[in-house]
């Protein structure tokens, strides 16, 4: 009876010892990083910066290699990494895009289930989603521009970096919760063009990641009057969040998620989220990625980030929902 106990037990433990051994005697080659967004950009730096430093903690002899496999709001990378081997050797960037706008207004044409079809390893980092008026603008604060839109309906156009962009759904939400603003929405190809048109004068404000408007502004080429986050950010203390300015609960920001194909194992999954999180702790990384306005992000779970995304999409298909979007690749 004790041997056939002893067999039962140790037939239990089977899934858990492979795994620890897939653990131990991973990666035996280079783990790819895919980004799926072209090189260059807040996003890009983060990616390479974490692997450069994550690579080390990983083994004497680990590699991790940077992919940049850019295309459909980052949809093609994203399903790329979905369909290879869950062997740990195979990880995803994940952003707002890959994981919460582009699935959520385009579901039937998005060949994935941004929750499911993932195993989630770490958050990395986030930023506030900005709100930014040219510099002649004469509104110095959200309150102000939220007023002159009330008493102004259809009269205002506002930008963003294009359609189904994390700053058009913040956009989206605005006018969403302060009770059905009316404004025009003017997508542009990314965010180096809406920066040309805040400082032109082309938009009466814009909604973008801050990473992209910090210099810009920093310089005097247009305002940053709100911040989509929570708190203030340090970069720019004196700047009101869009909660302190009145609009309850309103909070929008970007992210970053590392993410792997579905049903990885679970150690090499604690293996990745300890090395990323060891990263994110270093006092030059995070000065490194705060310039580039993000925030690193050093104490996550796997299950805490599997939350997040989830919690994310919801929020993006809500908006969709509420604003009626729809929008055809």
């Amino acid at each position: 009876m004790l041997t056939r106990r002893l067999a039962l037990a140790a037939f239990a433990a089977a899934p858990f010892a492979s795994a620890f051994a897939q653990g131990a005697a991973w990666p035996d080659r280079v783990v790819s990083f895919t980004i799926p967004f072209p090189a260059g950009g807040s996003a890009d730096l983060l990616a390479r910066l974490v692997a450069d430093r994550m690579a080390p903690l990983l083994g004497p002899s680990a590699r991790m290699v940077v992919e940049n496999r850019a295309g459909a709001g980052g949809v093609i990378g994203s399903d790329y990494v979905r369909r290879l081997p869950a062997d740990g050797h195979a990880i995803l960037l994940g952003t707002p895009s890959t994981h919460g706008t582009v699935p959520a207004l385009q579901p039937d044409t998005t060949p994935y289930d941004p929750v499911a079809d993932f195993t989630a390893i770490a958050i990395l980092g986030r930023a506030p989603i900005a709100l930014a008026v040219p510099k002649d603008s004469p509104h110095r604060d959200p309150q102000a521009l939220i007023a002159w839109l009330r008493a102004n309906p259809g009269r205002a156009s506002w930008g963003s970096s294009g359609s189904g962009s994390v700053g058009h759904l913040a956009g989206e939400l605005l006018n969403l919760s302060a009770g059905g603003l009316e404004a025009e929405h003017i997508p542009y190809r990314g965010g180096a063009p809406l920066v040309e048109a805040l400082t032109k004068g082309e938009v009466q404000f814009g909604w973008e990641p801050l990473g992209s408007l910090a210099a810009a502004a920093r310089d005097g080429l247009f305002r940053i009057i709100g911040m989509g986050s929570p708190a203030r950010h340090p970069l720019f203390p004196d700047v009101p969040t869009l909660q302190e300015a009145g609009v309850a609960g309103f909070a929008a920001s970007t992210w970053n998620v590392m993410v792997g194909p579905k049903a990885m194992p679970p150690a090499i999954v604690a293996r990745l989220n300890a090395a990323a999180n060891r990263v994110l702790a270093m006092e030059d990384v995070k000065a490194r990625l705060a310039t580039a306005g993000i925030d690193a992000v050093s104490d996550s779970t796997p299950e805490a980030t599997a939350a997040f995304i989830a919690a994310e999409f919801a929020k993006f298909k809500d908006i969709v929902t509420r604003a009626r979007l729809n929008l055809a690749r």
